[in-house]
């Protein structure tokens, strides 16, 4: 049986694959490309996790595609928009066609001889058929769709109650007026309780250590004054560059002057907490975006709190009781619902483990190119969002790279494209000067970077 080849394979048919397929579309329309999708939709992220609650940590501006306009009223949008608004960019720019569903690419490996990668598609629970393509553009994400991080707690057979990791939520589960404890303070956690605590009894946020929270609008006044006056697309660049532009000051001024920009969110949550603010809740021990700042919007979070609906507890877990959690302060929490949002599982490139002519490459030795290519892989690119910033602003660079990539090579007539790392040169450094718990929990696994 012939072995059908491509110009391009797309892994991942999320955010970043939407965005891909667009891109290799509209700039290569010579090029013959295909998106394999593991699961039975599009979507990603937006597809997977079913929490209640459920939202953007980024305005949609900055979140949402450059190419095609965000036009809801919402800034920071529910899950349930966003994944309607990723199907109707495909749907518009005519990329379903493109797609493979049930389609899990399960190996890789370049075949230097012929300039091609040989690829493996696992479709369903069926056989597995060989694809070959030039490049493979890789846009998965990077964390673990199957698996989160679940740290083990003492004790934790023992409750009696129902613990849920929100990766894995039942929409069918009914948490009315249930003692809810949430463990974890990132923007899940801050997502999590206010939603939960307009059915729940009580739900209490049970933190290691605070972290950052700033309140944003849901509505954008200024972008929505710009879609009244000006065409879709001029609003919608507008109000893209002026939250770049906020967001990149925001950034800087934080690494700048930490203990100002310290002081700035902190007084804000006392301002609107009031006689119910507890400094010991909200002053982090790490400096602003050691660690990504967590948006709660329309101040629904504090609101929370302030309505007794919900608190915060600031300890260390001994361990699960029959009917809750022990603290190191010896507290004890009552719960009749445990959720563990403590975090994701790191997974490179959807799992697939490249291979150099049937030679296993370990991702901790590469050195990422431009964070879109690797030293030593040819023919071979990954999007990947930013940690500072909204996911698909880096994203969208990585597509258009890729494509004046692809350009390049066709103008030149060259076959292979490959990035080498001088190591006389440079030194290495991690490739994402990050505190955040799930990335120093795979730095043996992350690429670096070059000095």
């Amino acid at each position: 049986m012939e072995i059908q080849t491509l110009d391009v394979v797309i892994v991942g048919a999320g955010l970043s694959g939407i965005c891909a397929a667009y891109h290799i579309k509209d700039k290569c329309p010579n090029k013959n490309f295909l998106v394999f999708e593991a699961r039975a939709s599009m979507g990603g992220t937006w597809d997977l996790f079913k929490y209640p609650g459920i939202r953007s940590d980024s305005d949609m501006y900055t979140l949402g595609f450059s190419f095609n306009p965000w036009e809801d009223a919402k800034a920071i949008a529910d899950g349930k928009s966003i994944l309607q608004y990723i199907k109707d960019t495909a749907k518009k720019f005519d990329l379903e066609k493109h797609i493979r569903y049930n389609s899990r690419v399960i190996e890789s490996n370049w075949n230097s001889e012929k300039e091609i990668w040989e690829l493996k598609i696992q479709e369903g629970e069926g056989a597995v058929k060989i694809i070959n393509s030039k490049f493979v553009f890789s846009c998965t994400g990077y964390y673990n769709y199957t698996e989160a991080h679940n740290p083990q707690f003492e004790g934790s057979e023992q409750f009696k109650g129902d613990i849920i990791h929100p990766q894995f939520w039942d929409t069918d589960f009914d948490y009315t007026n249930k003692k809810i404890v949430v463990i974890g303070s990132g923007a899940t956690a801050v997502t999590l309780v206010p939603e939960l605590a307009k059915k729940a009894e009580h739900v209490t946020m049970l933190q290691r250590s605070p972290t950052y929270i700033i309140n944003l609008p849901s509505e954008d006044p200024i972008a929505n004054w710009f879609k009244k006056v000006l065409p879709m697309q001029w609003a919608h660049n507008i109000s893209r560059w002026k939250n770049i532009l906020i967001s990149l000051g925001l950034y800087t001024a934080s690494r700048k002057w930490p203990d100002k920009m310290r002081k700035f969110i902190t007084d804000r949550v006392e301002r609107y907490m009031g006689n119910k603010f507890n400094k010991e809740d909200f002053n982090p021990k790490y400096n602003p975006w050691d660690q990504r700042l967590c948006l709660i919007p329309d101040n629904d979070l504090f609101k929370s709190l302030k309505s007794g609906k919900s608190s915060i507890q600031t300890d260390t877990i001994k361990k699960f009781t029959e009917t809750g959690i022990l603290l190191n302060s010896d507290k004890e929490l009552e719960a009749d619902l445990i959720v563990t949002a403590t975090g994701l599982k790191i997974q490179l490139l959807g799992g697939i483990v490249p291979y150099i002519d049937g030679k296993e490459i370990h991702s901790g030795d590469l050195i990422a190119y431009k964070g879109v290519m690797f030293s030593g892989i040819p023919n071979f690119a990954v999007a990947v969002g930013y940690t500072n910033a909204s996911w698909t602003l880096k994203c969208d660079l990585n597509c258009m790279f890729f494509a004046r990539v692809l350009q390049h090579m066709d103008r030149n007539n060259l076959s292979t494209v490959k990035p080498k790392f001088d190591h006389k040169k440079f030194t290495t450094e991690p490739l994402l000067d990050f505190d955040a718990g799930y990335i120093q929990r795979a730095l043996d696994v992350l690429p670096k970077q070059g000095s």
